[in-house]
């Protein structure tokens, strides 16, 4: 095995927790968020092992923009939104801590999904991700003011889906 094929693999060990967290918050399903952060390893992989020119100067930072990129691609497909299900799946009974975090995931994936992808995709990148206005900016390929003014209507759309149970997620804090 090649030494750059070693250190991509040791790069994606490390990455793939925090590149599927913030699929998961992107799709709000688990399969899409794996398949998600699959397809964007495989073009990391093609772009990591290219001659020196083409180096990756922050690899963390590409596979992000590449995560959100390909989320922001996939939405666009009209089959991406076909959910065929046969039965409604069960919740778990846990413990009242686990239910309301649990709940309070539940809700905001809702919430979010009531978004247009690049909007969930700023909420996710300036929020979850703490990336900087610049950066989601670069990222997303769009201004810094395109991101502020995405931001705040985004907000203001999750505060209407919402409602008054915003205030209820932010006071229990996810618990």
């Amino acid at each position: 095995m090649s030494r750059r094929h070693h250190e991509f693999e040791e790069f994606a060990r490390a990455r793939t927790p925090q590149l599927y967290r913030s699929a998961w918050m992107l799709c709000g399903d688990a399969h899409r968020a794996e398949d998600l952060v699959q397809d964007t390893l495989a073009k990391v992989f093609v772009r990591w092992h290219r001659p020196l020119v083409g180096a990756i100067d922050n690899p963390a930072a590409y596979a992000h923009t590449t995560l959100v990129r390909t989320y922001i691609s996939a939405q666009r497909r009209r089959s991406n939104h076909e959910r065929p299900t046969e039965h409604l799946p069960e919740q778990a009974v846990t413990g009242p801590q686990h239910q309301d975090g649990a709940a309070t995931r539940l809700t905001l994936a809702a919430a979010l999904e009531e978004l247009a992808p690049l909007d969930r995709a700023v909420l996710v990148m300036r929020y979850l991700d703490d990336t900087s206005v610049a950066d989601t900016a670069a990222a997303l390929g769009v201004s810094g003011q395109a991101v502020r003014n995405r931001t705040l209507r985004a907000l203001d759309r999750l505060r209407a889906v919402l409602g008054t149970s915003l205030d209820d997620l932010i006071e229990s804090g996810g618990s």
